[in-house]
Protein backbone atom coordinates (compact mmCIF):
# COMPACT_ATOMS: atom_id res chain seq x y z
CA UNK A 1 0.00 0.00 0.00
CA UNK A 2 1.41 3.43 -1.01
CA UNK A 3 0.11 6.94 -0.17
CA UNK A 4 0.71 9.79 -2.68
CA UNK A 5 -0.60 13.36 -2.84
CA UNK A 6 -1.85 15.13 -5.99
CA UNK A 7 -2.99 18.74 -6.38
CA UNK A 8 -5.32 20.31 -9.02
CA UNK A 9 -6.83 23.73 -9.51
CA UNK A 10 -10.62 24.13 -9.55
CA UNK A 11 -12.54 26.25 -12.05
CA UNK A 12 -14.42 29.50 -11.39
CA UNK A 13 -16.70 29.66 -8.37
CA UNK A 14 -20.43 30.08 -8.41
CA UNK A 15 -20.15 33.89 -8.68
CA UNK A 16 -18.02 33.69 -11.83
CA UNK A 17 -14.80 34.88 -10.19
CA UNK A 18 -11.60 33.40 -11.60
CA UNK A 19 -9.20 35.12 -9.16
CA UNK A 20 -7.19 33.07 -6.62
CA UNK A 21 -8.48 29.57 -7.48
CA UNK A 22 -8.34 27.20 -4.48
CA UNK A 23 -5.87 24.34 -4.44
CA UNK A 24 -7.33 20.86 -3.79
CA UNK A 25 -5.15 18.05 -2.49
CA UNK A 26 -6.05 14.38 -3.01
CA UNK A 27 -4.51 11.23 -1.58
CA UNK A 28 -4.09 8.31 -4.02
CA UNK A 29 -3.19 4.81 -2.82
CA UNK A 30 -1.35 2.20 -4.89
CA UNK A 31 -0.82 -1.46 -4.23
CA UNK A 32 2.79 -2.53 -4.63
CA UNK A 33 4.26 -6.01 -4.55
CA UNK A 34 5.56 -6.89 -1.05
CA UNK A 35 8.99 -8.47 -0.76
CA UNK A 36 9.86 -10.99 1.96
CA UNK A 37 11.67 -9.90 5.15
CA UNK A 38 15.34 -10.50 5.80
CA UNK A 39 16.78 -13.38 7.81
CA UNK A 40 18.35 -12.37 11.05
CA UNK A 41 22.08 -13.16 11.12
CA UNK A 42 23.01 -11.24 14.31
CA UNK A 43 22.32 -11.63 18.02
CA UNK A 44 18.66 -11.21 18.92
CA UNK A 45 17.90 -8.04 20.89
CA UNK A 46 16.27 -8.13 24.33
CA UNK A 47 12.47 -8.06 24.02
CA UNK A 48 9.48 -8.44 26.30
CA UNK A 49 5.79 -9.05 26.14
CA UNK A 50 4.99 -5.71 27.85
CA UNK A 51 1.85 -4.09 26.40
CA UNK A 52 1.74 -0.55 25.00
CA UNK A 53 0.08 0.84 28.14
CA UNK A 54 3.27 0.22 30.14
CA UNK A 55 5.65 1.91 27.70
CA UNK A 56 7.13 5.42 27.89
CA UNK A 57 7.18 6.97 24.43
CA UNK A 58 8.37 10.46 25.47
CA UNK A 59 11.84 9.63 26.80
CA UNK A 60 13.40 9.36 23.31
CA UNK A 61 12.27 11.74 20.53
CA UNK A 62 12.86 10.90 16.86
CA UNK A 63 13.76 13.85 14.59
CA UNK A 64 13.60 14.48 10.83
CA UNK A 65 11.53 11.38 10.04
CA UNK A 66 10.42 11.40 6.38
CA UNK A 67 6.93 10.44 5.23
CA UNK A 68 8.48 7.85 2.89
CA UNK A 69 11.92 6.43 2.05
CA UNK A 70 13.06 5.28 -1.39
CA UNK A 71 13.77 1.51 -1.47
CA UNK A 72 17.30 0.35 -2.24
CA UNK A 73 19.11 3.00 -0.20
CA UNK A 74 20.43 3.26 3.36
CA UNK A 75 18.40 5.38 5.78
CA UNK A 76 19.62 7.30 8.83
CA UNK A 77 17.49 7.53 11.95
CA UNK A 78 18.01 10.69 14.08
CA UNK A 79 16.83 10.74 17.69
CA UNK A 80 17.25 12.86 20.85
CA UNK A 81 17.67 11.57 24.42
CA UNK A 82 15.72 13.51 27.07
CA UNK A 83 17.29 14.55 30.36
CA UNK A 84 15.42 11.92 32.42
CA UNK A 85 16.60 8.99 30.30
CA UNK A 86 19.96 7.20 30.63
CA UNK A 87 20.90 4.82 27.76
CA UNK A 88 22.42 1.39 28.45
CA UNK A 89 24.63 -1.01 26.52
CA UNK A 90 21.91 -3.37 25.27
CA UNK A 91 19.49 -0.65 24.04
CA UNK A 92 18.42 -0.92 20.39
CA UNK A 93 16.29 0.78 17.73
CA UNK A 94 13.94 -1.36 15.68
CA UNK A 95 11.66 -0.88 12.68
CA UNK A 96 8.14 -2.04 13.56
CA UNK A 97 5.11 -2.40 11.34
CA UNK A 98 2.31 -0.08 12.47
CA UNK A 99 -0.11 -2.00 14.67
CA UNK A 100 2.51 -3.95 16.62
CA UNK A 101 1.60 -5.15 20.12
CA UNK A 102 4.89 -6.23 21.73
CA UNK A 103 8.59 -5.58 21.08
CA UNK A 104 9.01 -9.10 19.74
CA UNK A 105 7.29 -8.02 16.49
CA UNK A 106 10.24 -5.98 15.15
CA UNK A 107 11.22 -6.28 11.47
CA UNK A 108 14.88 -5.32 11.84
CA UNK A 109 17.00 -3.52 14.43
CA UNK A 110 20.33 -1.79 15.11
CA UNK A 111 22.24 -1.46 18.39
CA UNK A 112 22.51 2.11 19.69
CA UNK A 113 25.84 3.80 20.41
CA UNK A 114 26.36 4.98 23.99
CA UNK A 115 27.32 8.69 24.21
CA UNK A 116 30.65 9.58 25.81
CA UNK A 117 29.29 12.41 28.00
CA UNK A 118 25.60 12.46 28.87
CA UNK A 119 25.76 16.03 30.26
CA UNK A 120 26.68 17.70 26.95
CA UNK A 121 24.00 18.80 24.47
CA UNK A 122 25.80 17.15 21.54
CA UNK A 123 25.62 13.75 23.29
CA UNK A 124 21.83 14.05 23.46
CA UNK A 125 21.61 14.12 19.64
CA UNK A 126 22.26 10.59 18.31
CA UNK A 127 21.81 8.70 15.04
CA UNK A 128 21.88 5.16 13.72
CA UNK A 129 22.02 3.93 10.11
CA UNK A 130 20.01 1.02 8.65
CA UNK A 131 21.44 -0.77 5.62
CA UNK A 132 19.23 -1.10 2.55
CA UNK A 133 19.57 -4.91 2.46
CA UNK A 134 17.76 -5.30 5.82
CA UNK A 135 14.93 -2.81 5.14
CA UNK A 136 11.34 -3.88 4.31
CA UNK A 137 10.44 -4.27 0.63
CA UNK A 138 6.66 -3.74 0.92
CA UNK A 139 4.63 -0.53 1.08
CA UNK A 140 3.19 -1.03 4.60
CA UNK A 141 3.51 1.71 7.21
CA UNK A 142 6.43 1.33 9.63
CA UNK A 143 7.89 3.37 12.50
CA UNK A 144 11.11 3.59 14.52
CA UNK A 145 10.95 2.46 18.17
CA UNK A 146 13.67 2.84 20.83
CA UNK A 147 13.75 -0.25 23.11
CA UNK A 148 15.94 -0.48 26.24
CA UNK A 149 17.73 -3.59 27.43
CA UNK A 150 14.70 -4.56 29.54
CA UNK A 151 12.54 -4.75 26.40
CA UNK A 152 10.53 -1.60 27.24
CA UNK A 153 9.76 0.97 24.51
CA UNK A 154 11.12 4.42 25.41
CA UNK A 155 10.21 6.32 22.20
CA UNK A 156 8.40 5.92 18.86
CA UNK A 157 8.44 7.91 15.62
CA UNK A 158 5.68 8.91 13.22
CA UNK A 159 4.69 6.28 10.59
CA UNK A 160 6.49 6.17 7.22
CA UNK A 161 6.63 4.00 4.06
CA UNK A 162 9.19 2.49 1.70
CA UNK A 163 8.12 3.41 -1.86
CA UNK A 164 9.57 4.92 -5.05
CA UNK A 165 9.47 8.66 -5.54
CA UNK A 166 7.56 8.77 -8.88
CA UNK A 167 4.28 6.95 -9.38
CA UNK A 168 1.42 7.22 -11.83
CA UNK A 169 -0.92 10.07 -10.89
CA UNK A 170 -4.72 9.79 -10.96
CA UNK A 171 -6.77 12.94 -11.50
CA UNK A 172 -9.87 13.22 -9.34
CA UNK A 173 -12.47 15.99 -9.89
CA UNK A 174 -14.67 17.14 -7.06
CA UNK A 175 -17.41 19.77 -6.61
CA UNK A 176 -17.22 23.09 -4.71
CA UNK A 177 -19.51 21.76 -1.99
CA UNK A 178 -17.23 18.83 -1.39
CA UNK A 179 -14.28 21.22 -1.29
CA UNK A 180 -16.00 23.34 1.37
CA UNK A 181 -16.89 20.18 3.27
CA UNK A 182 -13.23 19.08 3.08
CA UNK A 183 -12.08 22.52 4.26
CA UNK A 184 -14.55 22.39 7.16
CA UNK A 185 -13.32 18.92 7.99
CA UNK A 186 -9.71 20.19 7.83
CA UNK A 187 -10.58 23.02 10.24
CA UNK A 188 -12.13 20.54 12.66
CA UNK A 189 -9.07 18.33 12.33
CA UNK A 190 -6.79 21.33 13.00
CA UNK A 191 -8.79 22.22 16.09
CA UNK A 192 -8.69 18.62 17.25
CA UNK A 193 -4.93 18.59 16.50
CA UNK A 194 -4.38 21.65 18.70
CA UNK A 195 -6.38 20.07 21.52
CA UNK A 196 -4.40 16.87 21.13
CA UNK A 197 -1.14 18.86 21.22
CA UNK A 198 -2.21 20.61 24.46
CA UNK A 199 -3.21 17.24 25.88
CA UNK A 200 0.13 15.80 24.72
CA UNK A 201 2.04 18.58 26.51
CA UNK A 202 0.09 17.90 29.70
CA UNK A 203 0.67 14.16 29.34
CA UNK A 204 4.38 14.72 28.74
CA UNK A 205 4.58 16.75 31.93
CA UNK A 206 2.74 14.05 33.84
CA UNK A 207 4.99 11.48 32.20
CA UNK A 208 8.12 13.32 33.31
CA UNK A 209 6.77 13.54 36.87
CA UNK A 210 5.87 9.85 36.83
CA UNK A 211 9.29 9.05 35.37
CA UNK A 212 11.01 10.89 38.22
CA UNK A 213 8.83 9.02 40.70
CA UNK A 214 9.58 5.75 38.88
CA UNK A 215 13.31 6.50 39.05
CA UNK A 216 13.00 7.02 42.79
CA UNK A 217 11.04 3.78 43.17
CA UNK A 218 13.62 1.96 41.06
CA UNK A 219 16.37 3.20 43.36
CA UNK A 220 14.41 1.93 46.35
CA UNK A 221 13.86 -1.35 44.50
CA UNK A 222 17.59 -1.63 43.81
CA UNK A 223 18.25 -1.11 47.51
CA UNK A 224 15.78 -3.85 48.41
CA UNK A 225 17.28 -6.11 45.75
CA UNK A 226 20.74 -5.62 47.21
CA UNK A 227 19.41 -6.49 50.69
CA UNK A 228 17.61 -9.50 49.28
CA UNK A 229 20.77 -10.53 47.46
CA UNK A 230 22.75 -10.36 50.69
CA UNK A 231 20.12 -12.47 52.43
CA UNK A 232 20.16 -14.99 49.59
CA UNK A 233 23.93 -15.05 49.73
CA UNK A 234 23.78 -15.70 53.48
CA UNK A 235 21.23 -18.43 52.90
CA UNK A 236 23.39 -19.95 50.16
CA UNK A 237 26.41 -19.96 52.45
CA UNK A 238 24.34 -21.62 55.17
CA UNK A 239 23.03 -24.10 52.65
CA UNK A 240 26.57 -24.87 51.49
CA UNK A 241 27.54 -25.40 55.09
CA UNK A 242 24.66 -27.82 55.55
CA UNK A 243 25.56 -29.62 52.34
CA UNK A 244 29.13 -29.88 53.59
CA UNK A 245 27.91 -31.30 56.86
CA UNK A 246 25.66 -33.69 54.94
CA UNK A 247 28.61 -34.73 52.80
CA UNK A 248 30.66 -35.29 55.90
CA UNK A 249 27.83 -37.39 57.34
CA UNK A 250 27.69 -39.38 54.14
CA UNK A 251 31.43 -39.94 54.28
CA UNK A 252 31.10 -41.00 57.90
CA UNK A 253 28.25 -43.27 56.86
CA UNK A 254 30.42 -44.84 54.20
CA UNK A 255 33.25 -45.29 56.62
CA UNK A 256 30.92 -46.85 59.12
CA UNK A 257 29.47 -49.11 56.41
CA UNK A 258 32.93 -50.23 55.38
CA UNK A 259 33.88 -50.79 58.98
CA UNK A 260 30.68 -52.76 59.58
CA UNK A 261 31.38 -54.90 56.55
CA UNK A 262 34.88 -55.53 57.78
CA UNK A 263 33.71 -56.29 61.28
CA UNK A 264 30.91 -58.50 60.07
CA UNK A 265 28.12 -56.29 61.35
CA UNK A 266 24.78 -57.79 60.66
CA UNK A 267 22.34 -56.42 58.15
CA UNK A 268 19.91 -55.45 60.91
CA UNK A 269 22.44 -53.20 62.54
CA UNK A 270 23.25 -51.57 59.21
CA UNK A 271 19.55 -51.04 58.55
CA UNK A 272 19.13 -49.50 61.99
CA UNK A 273 22.03 -47.11 61.30
CA UNK A 274 20.57 -46.25 57.94
CA UNK A 275 17.19 -45.55 59.51
CA UNK A 276 18.89 -43.31 62.06
CA UNK A 277 20.70 -41.47 59.32
CA UNK A 278 17.40 -41.12 57.44
CA UNK A 279 15.91 -39.54 60.53
CA UNK A 280 18.88 -37.20 60.74
CA UNK A 281 18.32 -36.33 57.11
CA UNK A 282 14.69 -35.58 57.86
CA UNK A 283 15.82 -33.37 60.74
CA UNK A 284 18.22 -31.56 58.41
CA UNK A 285 15.45 -31.07 55.85
CA UNK A 286 13.21 -29.79 58.61
CA UNK A 287 16.02 -27.44 59.66
CA UNK A 288 16.25 -26.17 56.08
CA UNK A 289 12.51 -25.55 56.07
CA UNK A 290 12.81 -23.72 59.39
CA UNK A 291 15.60 -21.56 57.95
CA UNK A 292 13.40 -20.82 54.93
CA UNK A 293 10.59 -19.72 57.23
CA UNK A 294 13.06 -17.55 59.14
CA UNK A 295 14.12 -15.98 55.83
CA UNK A 296 10.48 -15.18 55.03
CA UNK A 297 10.10 -13.72 58.49
CA UNK A 298 13.20 -11.62 57.92
CA UNK A 299 11.72 -10.36 54.67
CA UNK A 300 8.54 -9.32 56.51
CA UNK A 301 10.64 -7.58 59.16
CA UNK A 302 12.55 -5.85 56.36
CA UNK A 303 9.26 -4.49 54.99
CA UNK A 304 8.24 -3.31 58.45
CA UNK A 305 11.64 -1.67 58.91
CA UNK A 306 11.22 0.08 55.56
CA UNK A 307 7.83 1.46 56.69
CA UNK A 308 9.38 2.53 59.99
CA UNK A 309 12.20 4.23 58.08
CA UNK A 310 9.63 6.13 56.03
CA UNK A 311 7.88 7.30 59.20
CA UNK A 312 11.21 8.34 60.70
CA UNK A 313 12.01 10.36 57.58
CA UNK A 314 8.66 12.16 57.86
CA UNK A 315 9.34 12.82 61.55
CA UNK A 316 12.82 14.09 60.62
CA UNK A 317 11.26 16.49 58.09
CA UNK A 318 8.94 17.83 60.81
CA UNK A 319 11.92 18.27 63.13
CA UNK A 320 13.83 20.10 60.41
CA UNK A 321 10.85 22.43 59.92
CA UNK A 322 10.76 23.06 63.70
CA UNK A 323 14.52 23.78 63.72
CA UNK A 324 14.06 26.19 60.81
CA UNK A 325 11.32 28.03 62.71
CA UNK A 326 13.55 28.21 65.81
CA UNK A 327 16.38 29.61 63.65
CA UNK A 328 14.04 32.27 62.29
CA UNK A 329 12.95 33.20 65.83
CA UNK A 330 16.59 33.30 66.92
CA UNK A 331 17.41 35.56 63.97
CA UNK A 332 14.54 37.88 64.92
CA UNK A 333 15.72 37.98 68.56
CA UNK A 334 19.29 38.67 67.45
CA UNK A 335 18.04 41.49 65.22
CA UNK A 336 16.09 43.01 68.13
CA UNK A 337 19.11 42.63 70.42
CA UNK A 338 21.25 44.38 67.79
CA UNK A 339 18.71 47.20 67.60
CA UNK A 340 18.76 47.54 71.41
CA UNK A 341 22.57 47.50 71.34
CA UNK A 342 22.57 50.23 68.70
CA UNK A 343 20.13 52.26 70.78
CA UNK A 344 22.31 51.73 73.85
CA UNK A 345 25.39 52.85 71.91
CA UNK A 346 23.50 55.91 70.69
CA UNK A 347 22.40 56.75 74.25
CA UNK A 348 25.96 56.20 75.51
CA UNK A 349 27.24 58.50 72.79
CA UNK A 350 24.69 61.14 73.74
CA UNK A 351 25.58 60.71 77.41
CA UNK A 352 29.27 61.22 76.64
CA UNK A 353 28.41 64.29 74.60
CA UNK A 354 26.27 65.62 77.45
CA UNK A 355 29.13 64.97 79.88
CA UNK A 356 31.52 66.92 77.65
CA UNK A 357 29.00 69.74 77.33
CA UNK A 358 28.50 69.63 81.10
CA UNK A 359 32.27 69.92 81.63
CA UNK A 360 32.42 72.82 79.17
CA UNK A 361 29.53 74.53 80.95
CA UNK A 362 31.12 73.82 84.32
CA UNK A 363 34.35 75.43 83.21
CA UNK A 364 32.48 78.34 81.77
CA UNK A 365 30.62 78.62 85.07
CA UNK A 366 33.92 78.67 86.97
CA UNK A 367 35.24 81.26 84.53
CA UNK A 368 32.11 83.37 85.04
CA UNK A 369 32.45 82.98 88.81
CA UNK A 370 36.05 84.20 88.55
CA UNK A 371 34.90 87.12 86.45
CA UNK A 372 32.15 87.74 89.00
CA UNK A 373 34.71 87.77 91.82
CA UNK A 374 36.85 90.12 89.76
CA UNK A 375 33.86 92.38 89.21
CA UNK A 376 33.07 92.25 92.94
CA UNK A 377 36.63 93.32 93.74
CA UNK A 378 36.43 96.00 91.09
CA UNK A 379 33.11 97.13 92.55
CA UNK A 380 34.70 97.27 96.00
CA UNK A 381 37.57 99.36 94.63
CA UNK A 382 35.09 101.62 92.91
CA UNK A 383 33.12 101.96 96.14
CA UNK A 384 36.28 102.85 98.02
CA UNK A 385 37.12 105.29 95.27
CA UNK A 386 33.68 106.84 95.58
CA UNK A 387 34.13 107.16 99.31
CA UNK A 388 37.43 109.00 98.77
CA UNK A 389 35.80 111.17 96.13
CA UNK A 390 33.00 112.16 98.51
CA UNK A 391 35.56 113.20 101.12
CA UNK A 392 37.46 115.26 98.57
CA UNK A 393 34.27 117.06 97.61
CA UNK A 394 33.51 118.00 101.20
CA UNK A 395 36.76 120.03 101.56
CA UNK A 396 36.10 122.53 98.74
CA UNK A 397 32.57 123.00 100.03
CA UNK A 398 33.84 124.22 103.34
CA UNK A 399 36.43 126.36 101.68
CA UNK A 400 33.80 127.57 99.32
CA UNK A 401 31.75 128.56 102.29
CA UNK A 402 34.76 130.41 103.57
CA UNK A 403 35.04 132.26 100.30
CA UNK A 404 31.46 133.14 100.57
CA UNK A 405 32.34 134.57 103.98
CA UNK A 406 35.36 136.23 102.41
CA UNK A 407 34.02 138.87 100.11
CA UNK A 408 37.49 139.60 98.80
CA UNK A 409 37.66 136.38 96.61
CA UNK A 410 35.40 137.20 93.72
CA UNK A 411 36.22 134.12 91.56
CA UNK A 412 36.54 131.54 94.40
CA UNK A 413 39.53 129.42 95.48
CA UNK A 414 41.80 128.70 92.49
CA UNK A 415 43.30 125.55 94.19
CA UNK A 416 40.02 123.82 94.92
CA UNK A 417 40.18 121.72 91.63
CA UNK A 418 43.55 120.25 92.51
CA UNK A 419 41.99 117.60 94.77
CA UNK A 420 39.35 116.76 92.23
CA UNK A 421 41.90 116.19 89.50
CA UNK A 422 44.05 114.06 91.77
CA UNK A 423 41.24 111.53 92.55
CA UNK A 424 41.06 109.87 89.12
CA UNK A 425 44.69 109.02 89.35
CA UNK A 426 43.65 105.87 91.26
CA UNK A 427 42.60 104.27 87.87
CA UNK A 428 45.42 104.30 85.33
CA UNK A 429 45.29 103.35 81.60
CA UNK A 430 47.69 100.59 80.39
CA UNK A 431 48.55 99.34 76.89
CA UNK A 432 48.25 95.60 76.09
CA UNK A 433 51.54 94.12 74.82
CA UNK A 434 49.61 91.60 72.60
CA UNK A 435 46.83 93.57 70.89
CA UNK A 436 48.37 97.04 71.54
CA UNK A 437 45.00 98.26 72.88
CA UNK A 438 44.36 100.33 76.08
CA UNK A 439 42.76 98.82 79.19
CA UNK A 440 42.01 100.31 82.67
CA UNK A 441 44.22 99.35 85.62
CA UNK A 442 42.53 99.74 89.03
CA UNK A 443 45.89 100.28 90.70
CA UNK A 444 45.49 97.41 93.17
CA UNK A 445 46.53 94.27 91.17
CA UNK A 446 48.32 95.04 87.91
CA UNK A 447 49.01 91.34 87.02
CA UNK A 448 45.39 90.29 87.58
CA UNK A 449 44.10 93.08 85.34
CA UNK A 450 46.55 92.10 82.59
CA UNK A 451 45.64 88.39 82.93
CA UNK A 452 41.90 89.13 82.71
CA UNK A 453 42.49 91.26 79.66
CA UNK A 454 44.55 88.49 77.99
CA UNK A 455 41.79 85.94 78.77
CA UNK A 456 39.37 88.10 76.83
CA UNK A 457 41.77 87.90 73.85
CA UNK A 458 42.13 84.05 73.85
CA UNK A 459 39.90 80.96 74.04
CA UNK A 460 40.98 77.91 76.11
CA UNK A 461 39.79 74.35 75.27
CA UNK A 462 38.03 72.92 78.38
CA UNK A 463 39.27 69.38 77.56
CA UNK A 464 42.90 69.64 76.47
CA UNK A 465 43.62 73.28 77.68
CA UNK A 466 44.71 74.31 74.19
CA UNK A 467 44.61 78.09 73.59
CA UNK A 468 43.11 79.73 70.50
CA UNK A 469 43.01 83.46 69.58
CA UNK A 470 39.66 85.19 70.11
CA UNK A 471 39.41 85.95 66.40
CA UNK A 472 39.55 82.17 65.61
CA UNK A 473 36.32 81.38 67.42
CA UNK A 474 35.04 79.04 64.64
CA UNK A 475 38.27 76.97 64.79
CA UNK A 476 37.91 76.77 68.58
CA UNK A 477 34.31 75.48 68.30
CA UNK A 478 35.32 72.87 65.67
CA UNK A 479 38.16 71.72 67.95
CA UNK A 480 35.81 71.26 70.93
CA UNK A 481 33.31 69.40 68.69
CA UNK A 482 36.05 66.96 67.59
CA UNK A 483 36.45 65.83 71.23
CA UNK A 484 32.78 64.70 71.23
CA UNK A 485 33.27 62.34 68.24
Amino acid sequence: MRLETNSIESGPDCRGNNSSPPLITFYVYYDLQRTPTMEETVEDPPTSAVLLDHCHFSQVIFNSVEKFYIPGGDITCYYTLTQHFIPRRKDWIGIFRVGWKTTREYYTFMWVTLPVNLNSESSKQQEVQFKAYYLPKDDEYYQFCYVDQDGVVRGASIPFQFRPENEEDILVVTTQGEVEEIEQHNKELCKENRELKDSCVSLQKQNSDMQAMLQKKQEELETLKSINKKLEQTMQEQKDCWELELLQLKEQNQKMSSENEKMGVTVDQLQAQLSNQGKEMEKLVQGVQDKTEQLEHLKEENGQLFLSLTEQREHQKKLEQTVEEMKQKETTAARKQQELTDQNMELSKRLSENKIIYNVLQREKEKIEKENDFLKRENSSLLSYLNCDSLSHQVPTSSQGGTRQDPGLVFGNPYSGIQESSAPSLLSIKKCPVCKSDFIDDGFDHDLALEQHLQTLSLNCPICDKTFPAKDKQIFEDHVFCHTL
